[in-house]
This record gives C-alpha cells, sequence and structure tokens, in this order.
C-alpha cells in the first residue's frame, strides 16, 4: 500500500469520574504509534463531576496506516466495509466508534467508548468517491 487516502484521523474518548485516565489513556493507545502524544483537555459533566476528553489527531501517513491497521483487526471489519455508505458522510468524513473496555484490554471491537473520525481524500470531494476509496483501503489492509 503506497499512499493513504485519508487526510488525518482523529480519535477521541472521555474519561469519566468515575475511570481511572491512565487506564483510558491506556485504551486509546491501542489504537495509535508508540509514544505518540495525546491532548487533554478538561471539562466538566451537567452535575460538576469531571470529565477529561483524550484525542489525537494522526496526521502522518505512516501512522494514519497504524491506526488503520488496527482498526482492520477488528473481527467484523467485514461488517464495516459492508457499512460504508452509512459510515462516510457528505464532508467525506468516516466515522467509526470502538469499545471503550475492549480496548483497554489490548483488543479492537466495535462500540461505545472510542470515536473514530477520517477524512477521506476524494477528487472531486464527492461522497461517493471517498466510499470508493474508504472501501479499497480496507480491501487491503
Amino acid at each position: 500500500m503506497s499512499s493513504v487516502p485519508f487526510h488525518y484521523v482523529d480519535l477521541r474518548t472521555f474519561c469519566y469520574a468515575t475511570e481511572d485516565d491512565k487506564r483510558v489513556e491506556q485504551a486509546l493507545r491501542t489504537f495509535l504509534p508508540e509514544d505518540y502524544p495525546i491532548e487533554r483537555a478538561k471539562s466538566e459533566g451537567h452535575y460538576g463531576d469531571r470529565i477529561i476528553v483524550l484525542s489525537a489527531r494522526v496526521e502522518n501517513a505512516d501512522d494514519i496506516r497504524h491506526v488503520l491497521t488496527q482498526v482492520a483487526s477488528a473481527p467484523d471489519i467485514d461488517a464495516v466495509r459492508a457499512e460504508l455508505d452509512d459510515r462516510v458522510d457528505d464532508n467525506c468524513s468516516f466515522f467509526l466508534t470502538f469499545d471503550k473496555q475492549a480496548a483497554f484490554g489490548g483488543s479492537v471491537e466495535r462500540g461505545d467508548g472510542i470515536t473514530l473520525r477520517a477524512k477521506v481524500e476524494a477528487y472531486p470531494a464527492k461522497r461517493e468517491k471517498a466510499v470508493e476509496n474508504a472501501r479499497e483501503l480496507l480491501e487491503e489492509l
């Protein structure tokens, strides 16, 4: 695979007051290259509880390839390929969510807790072209 048809990949998760932020960070790192920087933003819930937003933007082609290889290791990646029409929006963004608890254990499973948003390269920038590019890449992985 010579080029990666993604401009960037954003990964984001929330660490709630009942969770250990180091463990949540470890779950996010399941998808990232080693020692990749993670941004932290402190927020507050409706009742004043602490929420830490952990996020990373991956823009380097090799690092994007690493993230996508992790994504492709999901046991139901064939279902993701089949759902691409529903997972790419009109702005050529690809969305997928992963199970935070499974990621903490080192496995990649679809679920809730970690959100992936990837900007798909498409020329012209049309949804149909973005779906086609994302499909080709996911079939290569």
